[in-house]
């Protein structure tokens, strides 16, 4: 494979990866490689003995490891969406090569002397608001990560970091093995009942897979898991399931994550500390809208104050339906799904099975290009020439309005051993517009939908609908990207502002006209039928007071996790319990835990930034009441957004972004009026 070129340019459509031909063990070769490659790069920036610049320091470094991102952003995106034991054993020898060379570049001290020289004139440069950002975020970076430290702290936080890096890869790989290594085998089936139909088919292929005829089988992945919380009459087994998936990495054995959780919150607070912030929350929150702890927790709480009575009286509501319906007395967490489900039938007529013929995975994947397409201007085409990783992909080439190419675009939509659970979105090279040459990105989004069968297409729940169209905003914001450097495109802005355009296009699939473009009945073609579409809106608010906790009850974690010194914590399983006192609905559950599988937070990019969910919530709730008000594809609020929101990147602070498209600051109130909480 030519992996070893520089620079990178790949004999493929739009030079993308050529998956077809890469091998595993390429990889720690190339890597070590065009790690080399950039340090030369970065000495010849220090060795340069003209006067230091924007152009020859800022622009230059802006410009090196180009290469190296792109490999490395393929074996990271194989290690979340196709990973074996031989590209786990690679990432766990790389990631702690690419943490020394990012601390090679921040703690090089002649390369900083440049850098705060040129910053130091930053009043009298004449620079565009972009550069402003990149010569601001750049220094910034420096220092937050050490530049200003003593040797021998340099040295000390440089172990930090490597040991960070390998904990927070072996926590995903506990998560992992433990979701693969449970299956629940059912034979009986007295033990189906209440199931429906699509979830007993896709639980005997499971079985077939694993070589059990006459047998139907549920694991832990989401496809197979929530379907029997939600539908399983047979109380004992969805105890079962529930115990199984509550208590990922947290039962004691080779995979238990416990001391994981202890290790990377202690060495964050202690990084934290020597780089001068009280705490972890402290040092990440300087980079967030929110901008500090106390403000974080004043939006927690003051959601909590309009959720809490609301969950309280849908949770009364939900004990009277289930002691009438099966004079259940104490419901428990492994009965929430399954009784909600039913009190939302009883209310609305609504549920999955009634709801799930419409929504054919083909026709979704259409319904949301063909939003894109209104709003943006955008069109799919599929390409079968675009290499992939696996069968299962589907490539496309993306085009704008003019016809001119825009990205390309890579969808990933079934489980399997080798991919994480969940929903992602990620990118395998870039956009960026630097000495006339544009380069456009190379997109992809990841979930975990219900794999079609012999006689049954893919059939989305409402929820998975939500998610594809939550996938695909993000996605948005990689593919609409506009902007000079890499570093501030796409979704490459503040934690807390990224989550905007991925929630706001999910505000498309609660309305008449966006559902009529795709919800067709896999049988018959029929659209979904007008009632469907006013049961859908009716139910949007069911149980929206318990949501809404549970999300505050993980962003309250995290929070706690992360503003406190966390030597003092002996017993995770005590202290997740004390921390969720206050937004705990149900009987305590021993045995269970939270922390330990909670990729968000301790692999992932949401430490001290889980809260950022519901604040992006505030800002896409304020956004789509002006697409209410002027029209759902009114061009002139779409042109608006994708100029100041999703072309723009990290470009400029998201405030000014978000003011310029709005033209006021976000209403908080917007949220709860949505939610239908302000009552």
């Amino acid at each position: 494979m030519s992996i070893h070129t520089v620079p990178l340019k790949f004999e493929t459509p739009f030079h993308s990866l050529p998956f077809d031909t890469i091998k595993n063990e390429d990889f720690l070769p190339a890597i070590q490689q065009q790690i080399e490659v950039a340090k030369a790069d970065i000495q010849k920036i220090v060795d340069n003995s003209e006067t230091p610049t924007f152009e020859n320091t800022y622009e230059a470094l802006e410009a090196v490891g180009a290469d190296l991102n792109i490999i490395s952003a393929a074996l990271f995106n194989l290690n979340s969406a196709e990973t074996n034991e031989e590209i786990q054993k690679i990432t766990q020898e790389v990631s702690p090569l690419l943490t020394e060379y990012q601390n090679d570049i921040l703690l090089n001290e002649g390369l900083f002397t440049k850098l705060k020289t040129v910053y130091e004139q930053k009043e009298s440069l004449t620079l565009n608001p972009e550069q402003e950002t990149l010569l601001e975020e750049n220094y910034k970076s420096f220092v937050r990560n050490g530049a200003n430290l003593s040797e021998e702290d340099k040295t000390q936080l440089r172990e930090i970091d490597k040991e960070l890096a390998q904990i927070k890869l072996k926590f995903g790989e506990n998560v992992l093995a433990e979701t693969n290594a449970y299956i629940l085998f059912l034979e009986d089936e007295n033990d189906l009942a209440g199931l429906p139909d699509f979830v007993k088919t896709a639980a005997k292929a499971t079985a077939e897979e694993q070589g059990e005829a006459n047998k139907w089988a549920f694991t832990l992945q989401y496809p197979s898991y929530i379907p029997f919380m939600k539908y399983a009459q047979n109380r004992e087994l969805r105890e079962k399931l529930f115990r199984a998936s509550s208590s990922k990495a947290f039962q004691g054995n080779e995979h238990d994550n416990q001391e994981n959780v202890k290790k990377i919150v202690t060495l964050r607070h202690q990084r934290a500390n020597l780089l001068g912030y009280a705490t972890h929350a402290d040092f990440i929150l300087e980079k967030r809208m929110a901008q500090s702890s106390q403000k974080v927790w004043d939006f927690l709480e003051d959601l909590l104050t309009y959720a809490k009575p609301a969950a309280e009286k849908e949770m009364e509501e939900l004990k009277a339906f289930a002691k009438n319906l099966d004079g259940l007395n104490e419901v428990q967490r492994w009965d929430y799904a399954y009784y909600s489900e039913k009190l939302k039938k009883e209310k609305y007529q609504l549920n999955d099975e009634i709801l799930k013929p419409y929504f054919q995975l083909e026709n979704v994947i259409q319904g949301v290009f063909t939003v894109a397409q209104k709003l943006y201007g955008l069109h799919f085409e599929e390409r079968t020439d675009i290499p992939k990783y696996h069968e299962e992909v589907q490539t496309y080439e993306v085009k704008n309005a003019q016809g001119e190419h825009q990205a390309v675009f890579y969808a990933d939509f079934f489980p399997r051993k080798g991919k994480r659970n969940g929903a992602w979105m990620t990118s395998y090279r870039g956009q960026k517009n630097t000495n006339g040459k544009h380069q456009r990105p190379h997109i992809s989004i990841v979930c975990n939908f219900t794999k079609p069968t012999a006689d049954t297409p893919s059939l989305l729940t409402f929820n998975e609908v939500l998610t594809l169209f939550h996938e695909f905003g993000h996605a948005l914001h990689g593919m609409l990207a506009n902007t000079q450097y890499e570093s501030l495109s796409g979704t490459s802005t503040y934690w807390d502002f990224v989550e905007l355009p991925s929630q706001i296009l999910e505000n498309w699939c609660y309305q008449k006209e966006t559902l009529d473009l795709f919800a067709r009945h896999y049988e018959t073609g029929a659209t979904i039928p007008e009632e469907l579409i006013e049961k859908i809106i009716a139910a949007k608010n069911f149980m929206e007071g318990y949501q809404t906790i549970r999300q505050l009850s993980f962003g309250l974690l995290d929070m706690n996790w992360h503003t406190q010194n966390p030597e003092q914590i002996q017993d995770v399983s005590q202290f997740e319990k004390e921390t969720m006192q206050r937004t705990e609905l149900f009987p305590e559950v021993e045995g269970v835990n939270m922390s330990t599988s909670f990729g968000h937070i301790f692999p992932g990019g949401y430490s001290a930034g889980y809260y950022s969910y519901k604040w992006a919530e505030v800002l896409d709730a304020d956004a789509f009441e002006l697409f209410q008000e002027k029209g759902i594809f009114d061009g002139q609020t779409a042109q608006a957004f994708q100029e100041n929101i999703l072309s723009k990147g990290g470009s400029e602070h998201p405030m000014k972004l978000y003011e310029r498209f709005r033209g006021k600051a976000p209403d908080p109130k917007a949220l709860l009026r949505r939610a239908g909480l302000l009552n």
